[in-house]
């Protein structure tokens, strides 16, 4: 036999002196066939260097039991933690992944879409980049009922289904927490407004200002990537408030905006939580590192992936149907350490 020519189940079949119908049966383990028979099928296939053609075989069957993942980045905590929920569940149930990430891009979003598309994807799971403004390079999943689930940054659509956390709620108590330690100028850093996560929190930082009978002001707001570099602007942009302006206390709405503020502003000279107190949104690792530690809202990016595959599946196995469902809300949770605490220091 040529070294270079394909394995096939008739080579198999020839070399046990089965029919290829046996050897077929066997590599699917198929009861029909005694164990001891699938064995030396699966033996002789590795010995011969056999390889499934699952290609051809998902042509056949239309599945390729393949989901395709779209993320903003993947070099964040909590889109890692997403992922690794996500190939749990997808090896638990036999699928595997295709993950590609936009960097926050549109186009390259909408390039990787049309490749999950073309490699015949059975499900597309997405969160969305940073400057989508619609979702018209989806549409080809929705003509083919190739079922879409979004996760954490959504867009709503009424033949797919999203996985989150109640991010207004999570904001109002953020805020509330800071206006009960008695903070009376509080900043919110926030995100591209095009995308829910940042536009509902806006909204719960918000309210509870309103609720507390505290100023909204449009200096207390500042919108940016949220990056490391947003955080030491927003730490400028602090500084050069005449002192009688300046917030009390920020909230941003990622750790690494708020951590990289607070190192600014404590390279200034600030104290913290004495001259300004802070929280961030994430629970990311650096909430830990930064002195003193950040409180932030903690939700499971491990429960969110989780959950948005095995949902995506279930769909797909008919177990359940993702089109009477608008959104799947999960738990979060505040956790207060010091950088917020200014009350504990008055007493």
């Amino acid at each position: 036999m040529s070294e270079d020519r394909e394995v096939t189940i008739y080579d198999i079949a020839r070399y046990l002196n089965v029919s290829a119908a046996t050897v077929s049966r066997g590599l699917k383990n198929n009861p029909m066939i005694s164990k001891n028979t699938r064995k030396k099928i699966t033996e002789a296939a590795k010995t011969l260097g056999y390889q499934s053609n699952t290609f051809a075989s998902s042509l056949r069957s239309r599945h390729t039991h393949t989901l395709g993942v779209l993320v903003p980045r993947l070099n964040s905590h909590f889109m890692s933690s997403v992922l690794a929920g996500m190939e749990n569940a997808a090896n638990r149930h036999g699928y595997n992944l295709i993950i590609a990430q936009s960097l926050e891009d549109v186009e390259k979003e909408k390039r990787n879409a049309a490749t999950m598309f073309n490699k015949r994807v059975d499900g597309l799971l997405i969160s969305l980049s940073y400057n989508t403004t619609d979702i018209h390079h989806l549409e080809p999943f929705f003509k083919r009922k190739i079922p879409v689930v979004f996760f954490d940054r959504i867009y709503p659509h009424e033949e797919s289904t999203s996985v989150g956390i109640n991010n207004y709620e999570a904001a109002y108590n953020i805020t509330r927490h800071l206006a009960e330690q008695g903070c009376k100028r509080i900043m919110h850093l926030g995100g591209n407004l095009l995308r829910n996560v940042y536009q509902e929190r806006l909204n719960g930082y918000r309210q509870a200002l309103r609720d507390h009978h505290l100023p909204v002001s449009k200096k207390l707001y500042l919108t940016s990537t949220l990056s490391e570099q947003a955080g030491t602007e927003a730490a400028r942009y602090i500084l050069d408030l005449p002192p009688g302006e300046r917030p009390d206390a920020v909230f941003s709405a990622n750790d690494t905006a708020a951590v990289y503020c607070m190192l600014a502003l404590k390279a200034a000279g600030l104290r913290i939580p004495d001259d300004i107190a802070f929280a961030g949104f994430n629970n990311d690792p650096i909430s830990r590192v930064i002195e003193p530690n950040l409180t932030t809202m903690d939700y499971s990016g491990d429960s969110i992936g989780n959950t948005a595959a095995t949902y995506l599946i279930n769909h797909l196995k008919g177990i359940s149907n993702l089109y009477t469902t608008d959104a799947i809300t999960l738990r979060a949770e505040m956790v207060i350490r010091a950088s917020s605490l200014k009350k504990k220091l008055r007493e």
